[in-house]
C-alpha cells in the first residue's frame, strides 16, 4: 500500500512536470521503456532494490542503461529519484506513470487470455468489440493460457466476459454436484 502512494506521488508529479513542458509522449516512452527493463530483467530491479548498493553505483547503471535513450527531463527525474533514496520505487513509478497517462488519454487496455495464440482477424474482432464499447483508443495485450483448453478470458477494467471451455466445465461440474434429482442415500 505504501509502495503505491509513493509512486503514485511521483508518478504525478513527473506527468504534471511533463504536461508544463509538452514532453508527455516523450516521457511516456521513456517510464515503458523502464517499466519493461526492469520486468525483463530480475537483476536490475533486485539491483534498485538492494539497500546495500551505494546510490552512485545505481546512477551509473542508470545513466549506462537509459542515458542515452531518454530525454533531458527524464534523466533528470531518475537522477531525482536515485538522489533521494526511492530508487526502489523506480519499477512502480514508471508502472504509474504509464497508467497515468493512458487514463489522461482515454486510452483502455483490455487484456485477453486463450488457449492458442490469436490469429489477426479475430483479433482485430476482439478489439473492435473493445472500442464499440469502451471507446476509439483501445489497446490488447494477449496472454496464451493453455489451461483455458478453449474460447478467451476477455478483462477491461474491472468487467470480464469468460467464454472459456474450463469455465463451462466448471460450471457443468457444479451443476451435477447440485442435481436435485439424484436420491441420497
Amino acid at each position: 500500500m505504501l509502495e503505491s502512494k509513493v509512486a503514485r506521488r511521483y508518478a504525478k508529479s513527473l506527468l504534471g512536470l511533463a504536461q508544463e513542458r509538452n514532453l508527455t509522449d516523450r516521457v511516456f516512452n521513456d517510464m515503458e521503456l523502464v517499466s519493461a527493463s526492469c520486468a525483463a530483467s530480475r537483476e536490475l530491479s533486485l539491483l534498485l532494490r538492494n539497500p546495500i548498493v551505494q546510490g552512485d553505483k545505481k546512477e551509473a547503471v542508470v545513466k549506462a542503461l537509459f542515458g542515452k535513450q531518454m530525454d533531458a527531463v527524464s534523466m533528470a527525474f531518475l537522477d531525482i529519484i536515485i538522489r533521494k533514496g526511492r530508487e526502489g520505487h523506480l519499477e512502480g513509478i514508471a508502472a504509474e506513470y504509464v497508467k497515468l497517462y493512458k487514463a489522461m488519454k482515454g486510452i483502455v487496455t483490455a487484456h485477453v487470455a486463450t488457449a492458442v495464440k490469436l490469429d489477426e482477424a479475430t483479433r482485430n474482432t476482439i478489439l473492435s468489440m473493445v472500442r464499440a464499447s469502451r471507446g476509439d483508443k483501445a489497446e490488447l495485450v494477449e496472454e496464451v493460457d493453455p489451461s483455458l483448453i478453449g474460447g478467451f478470458v476477455l478483462r477491461v477494467g474491472d468487467q470480464q466476459y469468460d467464454t472459456s471451455v474450463s469455465r463451462k466445465l466448471r460450471q457443468l461440474r457444479n451443476e451435477f454436484d447440485d442435481n436435485l434429482y439424484v436420491k441420497e442415500y
